[in-house]
């Protein structure tokens, strides 16, 4: 039985797993970690962690236990240094997301524009379970099927056309929340 700390930071396994392959330090991603860190003083590696994690992420869809302790060894510090960074940024995934990761703006012109709507008819358009949204320590919500996954965002920086959301990298403006279903079908 994990302990609380673990239980709160364990990247939990998700539907949306089967969409991304396990973590594997390949050549490639090790050259990219290297070039990152040299681009800092010998004293100041650790300061690569973030864009480590970038790379991963980028690559991976999450952040796992495993490149955890990878991005740990690439730069010589404790894996706790590196878990504090993850835990720190909302923008980091700790568990697979679906296929299709949905990010919905819920800050006050998206909230005021129909955001939080929105948001109940993705989940509902996906057969995602709301009630299992951890704002706090597991953001993702992912559809059983391991399609969509759906989480809140801070400001997506277009008040004037809110509601506003991203699928993967994709921007949507103006998304009536009786939209929601035509717009999951664009990405079947």
């Amino acid at each position: 039985m994990p302990d609380i700390l673990q239980h709160q930071v364990a990247s939990p396994t998700t539907p949306g797993s089967k969409h991304f392959a396990p973590f594997e330090a390949t050549a490639a991603i090790e050259k990219a970690a290297r070039e990152r860190i040299k681009q800092y003083p010998k004293d100041r590696q650790r300061s690569a962690v973030l864009p480590l994690l970038h790379i991963v992420q980028h690559e991976f869809g999450f952040i796992s236990p495993e490149a955890i302790e990878w991005v740990a060894s690439m730069l010589e510090i404790e894996p706790i240094k590196v878990e504090e960074v993850v835990t720190f940024y909302p923008g980091l995934r700790q568990s697979a997301p679906g296929k299709f990761h949905i990010r919905v703006c819920r800050t006050l012109s998206c909230a005021m524009g129909g955001s939080y709507e929105l948001m109940e008819s993705l989940c509902k358009a996906a057969d995602i379970d709301q009630s299992k949204m951890d704002p706090h320590h597991h953001p993702v919500v992912v559809s059983p099927c391991g399609t969509w996954s759906v989480e809140f965002a801070e400001c997506l920086a277009s008040c004037g056309t809110a509601p506003v959301c991203l699928v993967n990298d994709d921007f949507h403006e103006g998304v009536a929340p009786e939209s929601a279903p035509d717009l999951l079908n664009q990405y079947k």
